[in-house]
């Protein structure tokens, strides 16, 4: 890996079109901005060219985090990059940490709200699916037959999954008590099938 990642940034790999070639730091930042952050989007701030370059190169990207057990996708349609880890094995991805009840049921909440809108043909031209924080309480009420977390909790959990690529959210409505937000594709890899599989799995145990 240490001669492919020399072969970038000494430019023997033809760098994107009209661009020059990363030097090492920011091979080596997207490298880390995409480990921590699981999912970006050619759209997310803050991260520099680390979508551009983790398109162009993404052979060497594959290889690299393969190397870590995680499989790394371009979805060309949705102007993404993701890394998946497979449902087996040791995993370190965010739905392997020690979630808070709270936060697991909100991110079932933000999956069950993606399926509902790919159902409805309700998806964005960007692969967004738009609700509000009352959707996602309402969800939490009738679904998992729950309260819902207070609003500044609420929020607070969502820009935990905002800042992985899962949700984005809008400015906050002070009068409605209410925030817009978009539902992002990169649910499904933060919440993933094998995911959902094992919260049914726990939610049955709990019912019997």
């Amino acid at each position: 890996m240490l001669e492919a990642f020399r072969s970038i940034v000494d430019g023997d790999e033809p760098p994107p079109p009209g661009a020059r070639a990363p030097d090492e730091d920011e091979l080596t930042r997207a490298l880390q901005v995409l480990l921590k952050t699981q999912v970006i989007y050619a759209s997310t701030p803050g991260i520099g060219r680390t979508y551009e370059l983790a398109r162009h190169y993404a052979p060497f990207f594959k290889d690299y985090f393969a190397c870590l057990g995680y499989g790394f996708e371009v979805a060309h349609r949705d102007q993404m990059v993701s890394l998946r880890l497979p449902p087996e094995g040791v995993r370190h991805d965010i739905v392997s940490e020690r979630l808070r009840k709270d936060e697991t049921l909100v991110l079932l909440a933000l999956r069950m709200a993606y399926e509902e809108g790919l159902r409805d043909h309700r998806v964005t031209t960007d692969g967004l699916v738009e609700c509000t924080t009352d959707d996602i309480a309402d969800t939490l009420r009738t679904a998992a037959r729950i309260d819902p977390p207070e609003e500044a909790r609420l929020l607070e959990i969502l820009r935990l999954f905002s800042r992985r690529g899962a949700v984005r959210l809008g400015e906050r409505d002070r009068t409605e008590r209410i925030t817009p937000l978009a539902v992002l594709p990169g649910i499904g890899v933060i919440a993933p099938d094998a995911w959902l599989d094992a919260i049914r799995t726990w939610a049955e145990a709990g019912e019997g």
